[in-house]
């Protein structure tokens, strides 16, 4: 105990140097723990997109592309509504190597009197969706009635809270799990109540009619079954298929994928040099401590302080200093993060969902722990060099 509280007393007898030595490790555990949070939080993302795609193949009108983003929908929330036949599902599944094709409708909110607030509306088929539908049941247990709605986390309407969406009242029965994608900002219904949406917005002047009909669908979500060759089938559905396009749902996640590649190797060398810069600044302040203080170390010598004693006193120090800094260094980080994940996210441009709180804390927690270390390992040398130090020609030197 006694060996203990005399780090301690030390660093608190200089506040200035135990403040300098606490920030620059805590510039260290900012970076490291900063820097991870954020790269697996893109991996989380990318891992929800691709869960909740879950098909192989989407179908979608061939002007799709011109009116909206199909994948900026998924990405960033961006509303919008472009229709084909609702009879594609059942031309799908004719092609060789279709296993299930669900359709999907999408309708985009006004800002406007007529709804609460300005969503992208998707209906389902609950009994032939594989997709959006065991996403919801882990929110509920029943299914979606009419006029029932489940909205995504960030839609800013509670359980059992009605919202408007063109004059049609719609009442939230469940709130979903986020994904960190686009889709956290839908609101999910099913077919009944989407067709009931479709006619009120016509009402509005906002048209969906096709040259077929009234029947409408936005997109069809096939998979391919097992041991046929996707690419294959994607062409075997262009060419079955008229005004439509089939899309590799593979295809949308590898240009996310790529771009969370290049980030991951941004952030991972602006860790390596935090790391670098951060140990030779550390390995520096210690080695000019110990030479400010060598006619303390000398006095300590001479009352009977042994070489290794005082070597482990530095240790020790330097490692307090590292915890306090890797504690600073974890809490600016999270404050940083956490609060502001949704900007991050719209400034990235990519699917990000912050990890789960475990592995938050197994993090922030390792991260102290090497910021220790790190400040540790930085005292070595300036230990080594103070077991070299001869206590009376250092006082002779001081006097």
């Amino acid at each position: 105990m006694k060996h203990f509280s005399l780090p301690v007393n030390n660093l608190i007898r200089k506040p200035g140097r135990t403040t300098v030595l606490a920030l620059l490790t805590a510039f260290l555990a900012l970076a490291v723990f900063g820097g991870s949070v954020v790269v697996l939080s893109l991996r989380s993302g990318l891992n929800s997109l691709e869960a909740r795609l879950g098909a192989d193949i989407i179908l979608v009108p061939s002007q799709a592309q011109s009116k909206v983003s199909f994948q900026n929908m998924f990405l960033q929330g961006t509303t919008g509504a472009f229709y084909m036949d609702a009879s594609v599902p059942e031309k799908a599944l004719e092609v060789e190597g279709v296993e299930k094709a669900a359709p999907q409708t999408f309708l985009a909110s006004l800002k406007a009197d007529c709804c609460s607030i300005k969503i992208q509306v998707i209906g389902i088929d609950p009994e032939r969706d594989f997709t959006v539908q065991p996403w919801i049941t882990r929110s509920l247990t029943r299914d979606l009635g009419d006029m029932d709605v489940a909205v995504g986390c960030k839609v800013e309407a509670d359980v059992g809270e009605i919202i408007r969406i063109y004059e049609q009242r719609c009442k939230v029965v469940a709130r979903l799990e986020a994904t960190g994608t686009g889709l956290d900002t839908a609101v999910y219904c099913d077919m009944n109540t989407m067709n009931t949406l479709l006619r009120a917005a016509e009402e509005k002047g906002v048209s969906h009619k096709i040259e077929s009909g009234d029947q409408v669908i936005s997109a069809v979500y096939v998979k391919v079954k097992d041991g046929y060759d996707i690419d294959a089938v994607n062409s075997r559905l262009n060419g079955h298929i008229r005004k439509v396009t089939a899309v590799r749902t593979r295809s949308m996640i590898t240009g996310v994928s790529d771009s969370l590649a290049g980030v991951s190797r941004t952030v991972t060398v602006l860790i390596a040099a935090v790391w670098v810069l951060a140990f030779m600044i550390l390995l520096l302040a210690f080695l000019l401590i110990i030479r400010e203080r060598t006619r303390e170390f000398a006095v300590l010598r001479l009352a009977g302080a042994s070489r290794g004693m005082l070597s482990r006193m530095v240790l020790a120090e330097s490692s307090l200093c590292g915890l306090l800094g890797g504690l600073i260094g974890v809490g600016l980080a999270a404050l940083l993060l956490f609060p502001f994940a949704q900007l991050i996210e719209s400034a990235l441009n990519l699917p990000y969902l912050t990890p789960k709180p475990g592995t938050v804390l197994l993090l922030a927690a390792g991260t102290v722990l090497l910021s220790a270390a790190v400040a540790a390992f930085s005292s070595v040398i300036a230990a080594y060099r103070l077991s070299r130090v001869d206590p009376g020609a250092a006082l002779r030197e001081g006097n």
